[in-house]
């Protein structure tokens, strides 16, 4: 389970306090500058502030580096390559320790085909495209934190993780964030696509001016009339081939 007891980061983001079972999908949602970035960076650890989180049990602000890097990945919005490392070097360097040999290999082999980087290993990082670079990053994450390789691993969060994937990377991406959440682990991103937190989404955070103004199921959070005044946009939704959508109105001028 996660727990977040009042976090709070002064002049970026308001006390929030809230629950995860296991299992869960969270997806954050806000206009720009609502503060979901800083919301996941205080969670992962990574942006001082107030209050406090528990995952599993563990107090993750009491914890170092490395044994945050053992119970939850994190991956930022947005990253630069820093050196002429290779693919499979920079991997290597998200495996967890003491990971079996021949799982590991299996592992990187099934992510790297899931996300389309087989070809890709040997090339230095420098040498990416941004969407290539942002498969990388996602590869990373995963190793670190997945189920056969890492058991004391229980949280995913991702920061706007769908940035420069096609349409068929952002489909094997949530394939995968599905897989690990049904072995009892916890995601939460941010997302800037409606209709795909109202399609994958278990939980939603709706943001705005730097706090959650509503978390709660889907289906409770997932109305236009909660979405239209955060976003100031007028919102529809309709069922199209067996699924609701939310579609943008011109409003009344």
């Amino acid at each position: 389970m996660l727990e977040c007891h009042k976090l709070n980061v002064p002049g970026r983001l308001q006390a929030f306090t809230g629950r995860v079972n296991p299992g869960c999908r969270v997806h954050i949602i806000g206009p720009n500058g609502a503060g979901k970035t800083s919301l996941l960076a205080r969670i992962a650890g990574m942006l001082d502030g107030e209050g406090s989180v528990s995952l599993a049990g563990h107090q993750l602000d009491s914890l170092s580096g490395k044994a945050l890097s053992q119970l939850r990945g994190y991956l930022c919005q947005q990253s630069t390559p820093a050196s002429l490392m290779p693919v499979f070097q920079y991997l290597s360097l998200h495996q967890p320790a003491g990971a079996d040999p021949v799982l590991l290999d299996q592992t990187v082999a099934m992510l790297t085909s899931a996300l389309h980087l087989q070809d890709k290993l040997s090339r230095p990082v420098t040498r990416l495209s941004g969407g290539e670079w942002q498969r990388v990053r996602l590869v990373a994450v995963l190793l670190q934190v997945w189920p056969t390789l890492n058991p004391h691993a229980h949280l995913l969060l991702l920061d706007e993780p769908m940035n420069s994937l096609d349409v068929a990377q952002q489909l094997a991406l949530d394939r995968l964030i599905t897989q690990f959440c049904a072995s009892g682990n916890i995601a939460v991103i941010s997302d800037h696509d409606l209709n795909h937190t109202l399609h994958h989404a278990h939980q939603v955070w709706l943001m705005a001016g730097g706090r959650v103004d509503i978390a709660g199921t889907r289906e409770e959070v997932m109305q236009v009339s909660r979405l239209s005044p955060v976003f100031g946009v007028d919102f529809q939704i309709h069922r199209v081939g067996g699924q609701q959508w939310l579609m943008t109105t011109m409003g009344n001028n």
